[in-house]
């Protein structure tokens, strides 16, 4: 029972967090093609910026709302069409924010390119790690409580 409780909340906090960062990578979507809208011409850098955010800046929109559904239900989708969006969406928006910053300096987009895979990595370390905590201390409760 107690486990249920902390797996729902812990599905709320991913819910949260998962807006927060959509809504995040649209605002940051949107400044970035700004400099583009009135450009004369685009080199090859900020073609891949705009066409990039064009596709996933509508898809992180309906993620939101799919979001803000199931925040009100409490429960992720199962939607594989949903996940399929997920994945397009988010790797779209990183294409889009390196090679917006390959068109202002490349090794920039070298340095986003880098840092956005080490982050990766650093998320699933720490997140693989938290997890595993949580599991060894709900398996040790129980026996603590029968002592």
């Amino acid at each position: 029972m107690k486990e249920d409780r902390a797996d729902a909340a812990q599905e709320h906090e991913w819910l949260g967090q998962i807006s927060l960062i959509y809504s995040g990578l649209i605002g940051i979507g949107v400044v970035m093609i700004q400099p583009f809208l009135t450009a004369a011409s685009l080199d090859l850098s900020a073609k891949i910026c705009v066409v990039a955010f064009s596709v996933a800046i509508p898809l992180l929109a309906a993620l939101v709302i799919v979001n803000r559904q199931e925040a009100f239900r409490r429960r992720a989708t199962t939607s594989v069409l949903a996940t399929i969006a997920r994945v397009v969406a988010q790797n779209l928006a990183f294409v889009g924010v390196v090679a917006g910053f390959w068109h202002i300096l490349w090794i920039a987009g070298v340095g986003m390119l880098a840092s956005g895979i080490l982050a990766v990595g650093v998320h699933s370390a720490g997140f693989t790690r938290l997890e595993r905590d949580a599991a060894s201390r709900a398996r040790e409760e129980p026996s603590e409580a029968g002592s």
